[in-house]
């Protein structure tokens, strides 16, 4: 099976109690959507809709692709200013 990286940053890590994972992509998931639902079965605070994500250090949406290789960041939504 195809394997990501999968990092947390600050909130996201301090519920998670994870700072990075390796995670196999089962064959029906291929996006940011699914692996957050993949997830948030055992870590919670991915379904929530305030978590924000990207694949390869960009910004990423829900329809975003994720495969073999690519490393996918979680972390809570960050304020300009």
């Amino acid at each position: 099976m195809p394997r990501v990286r999968v990092l947390y940053f600050a909130l996201v890590r301090e519920k998670i109690g994870l700072a990075e994972e390796e995670v196999e992509l089962p064959p029906d998931v291929g996006d940011v959507a699914g692996l957050r639902l993949l997830l948030a079965q055992t870590r919670p605070i991915l379904a929530q809709a305030s978590v924000r994500a990207a694949v390869n250090q960009c910004f990423a949406q829900p329809y975003t692709p994720v495969g073999a290789g690519d490393e996918v960041a979680f972390f809570p939504p960050t304020t300009g200013g």
